[in-house]
């Protein structure tokens, strides 16, 4: 599995994977279908690979997901990560997010949030190791450190 910078063959695909993976959050918990702001915007998602910080995931040449990542100083903040729906509940997003913590050497902190409500996404980061470091009435931020 490989965790890699977009390229722009990619966006249309992981702007689609985007777009149903979020939108699936309604089988978890969602009020409605949808996602955080331009989840579903193939023009933001260029934007996105243009700044460097659209990352696709890829499993035996097959695209299953994509992630947005900031860094910030000597953290990251992992925005976004979102695998394909068909390919849920297969690892992929525990193989993700430790490629993530180990593709920049020089980070070993981590930030991250997602919606209070979403009891699958809360329990996944708690299970990798991630702190609740705030909760405000929409969000749970989290944190974690690696050596």
């Amino acid at each position: 599995m490989e965790v890699r910078k977009a390229i722009a063959e990619e966006v249309k695909t992981l702007t689609q994977m985007s777009k149903h993976a979020f939108d699936s959050d309604v089988n978890v918990g969602a009020k409605e279908a949808g996602g955080p702001p331009n989840y579903d915007k193939e023009k933001w998602h260029v934007k996105m690979m243009k700044q460097g910080n659209l990352f696709t995931i890829i499993e035996n040449e097959e695209i299953v997901g994509g992630a947005l990542l900031f860094l910030d100083g000597s953290s990251m903040y992992v925005a976004r990560i979102f695998i394909d729906p068909q390919f849920h509940r297969m690892g992929y997003g525990i193989k993700t997010m430790r490629l993530i913590e180990k593709l920049i050497p020089d980070i070993h902190i981590y930030n991250l949030d997602t919606p209070l409500w979403n009891v699958r996404t809360n329990q996944f980061y708690q299970k990798l190791g991630y702190q609740k470091v705030k909760t405000d009435k929409e969000f749970v931020y989290y944190q974690k450190t690696v050596a």
